[in-house]
């Protein structure tokens, strides 16, 4: 499904897996079944990655920089998943529009968790400070991969995190008057 929903047959997907159409049917129903199931192990791997740099430091500046680094991981991954996460042509679909935007809400929701905690931010501003974060991570490594890399990945999530950082850390943590 690299090439997009409606470009990919049944036949082609099963050659591709390397199974019969038929077995390929035994497990899914129709396409959209099959492009559900993927979508949905996509989208738990991008979450994954985002909590998982959350979580990997309690230093703020260092879990921005991690939380950017997940979407560019992501979107660079070989596998083109990030395509059909936020790339999608079937967006209209009822189905697949409530699994992308689980992604960016639960993506967020994480992000919103740390900022909450560590700022003393209402939660309705938090979230408004991370589907920010999270937005501009996203479209930014979407945007590098798609300009061919020209900037090293590595010098673009230090770019973009420095960016970021700048911004939220002028919230003081909670409980202080200083910003992070």
């Amino acid at each position: 499904m690299a090439q997009g929903y409606h470009a990919a047959a049944m036949d082609d997907i099963a050659e591709r897996a390397g199974v019969s159409k038929p077995v390929l049917y035994q497990h899914f129903p129709g396409k959209l079944d099959l492009y559900l199931a993927l979508l949905d192990q996509h989208c738990e791997s991008l979450i994954q990655s985002v909590r998982g740099a959350l979580a990997s430091t309690t230093d703020n500046k260092q879990r921005v920089r991690a939380t950017m680094d997940a979407y560019f991981a992501y979107v660079e991954d070989d596998g083109g998943a990030f395509r059909l996460v936020f790339e999608s042509d079937l967006t209209n679909e009822p189905a697949v529009r409530e699994r992308v935007d689980k992604v960016t809400n639960e993506c967020a929701e994480a992000i919103c968790d740390v900022i909450a905690e560590d700022t003393g931010l209402s939660r309705a501003e938090s979230m408004l400070l991370a589907s920010g974060l999270g937005g501009l991570a996203q479209v930014v490594a979407r945007s590098w991969l798609h300009s061919d890399r020209s900037v090293p990945r590595d010098q673009a999530v230090q770019l973009l995190a420095s960016l970021a950082w700048r911004g939220i850390a002028g919230f003081p943590l909670h409980g202080t008057d200083q910003p992070h």
